[in-house]
């Protein structure tokens, strides 16, 4: 049977609803603008104009950063159908590229509360906003040429595919890939011998191999 889908006009954050009602059970809670939506790291991600959208669903008892990884390149698949411009910046940053580099597209974060898996997707659709001291730039789905998805149709559609999260459908491609030279913030650097099974991040460097996890390491980019 579908999960229900809560829709809004405008909410502080759709994530912060789910996590403040838990009587709400198993659902998706839409909203056409967020006033205080927050990304990893406490980024804000809020404004007009993007999809706005969590949900709330049973754990599903995977490792924290595949659960993320898999539920983004769900959405990749719905807003990127030919699988040919929606990329996954590691962990689960949603991008594409533009010239040498890579601009970023949504975001996704997600919790654990009691049972339940809250996670929260936002995602540029008509309009980018402007990030500053972001790593990456942002841009939108029609700054990119595809096609605009029905909000309430694509919410609909994730809450579907979301029940499942045991496989996810591959991107166009992945950053960084395997050999690429990255760095992070605080210092760190390494060469990324490939993704990890259960989401993490598998580099190399003088003191021997590193598995990062999301949450662990931030602003990682090519290595200057």
């Amino acid at each position: 049977m579908p999960l229900p889908l809560l829709r809004f006009g405008e909410l502080d954050s759709t994530q912060d609803h789910l996590r403040e009602h838990p009587e709400l059970g198993p659902c998706g809670v839409l909203a056409e603008a967020q006033s205080a939506g927050r990304g990893r790291w406490g980024n804000s991600w809020e404004g007009q104009g993007g999809f706005y959208f969590s949900a709330a669903l049973p754990d599903p008892g995977l490792p924290p950063g595949i659960v993320l990884q898999r539920a983004m390149l769900l959405a990749a698949r719905r807003l990127d159908p030919g699988g040919s411009v929606l990329g996954l910046k590691w962990p689960n940053d949603l991008v594409a590229r533009r010239g040498p580099g890579l601009v970023k597209v949504g975001g996704i974060l997600g919790e654990i509360q009691g049972e339940r898996l809250i996670l929260g997707l936002g995602v540029n659709l008509h309009s980018a906003p402007e990030l500053p001291r972001r790593a990456l730039a942002a841009a939108s789905l029609a700054e990119l040429g595809l096609a605009l998805p029905d909000p309430v149709g694509l919410a609909e559609a994730l809450l579907e595919d979301w029940q499942d999260l045991g496989s996810a459908p591959e991107p166009a491609f992945r950053w960084p890939a395997q050999g690429e030279a990255v760095r992070w913030e605080g210092g760190g650097q390494g060469i990324v011998l490939g993704w990890e099974e259960d989401g993490r991040l598998r580099l190399a460097n003088a003191t021997g191999i590193l598995r990062l996890a999301a949450g662990e390491v931030a602003g990682i980019q090519p290595t200057a």
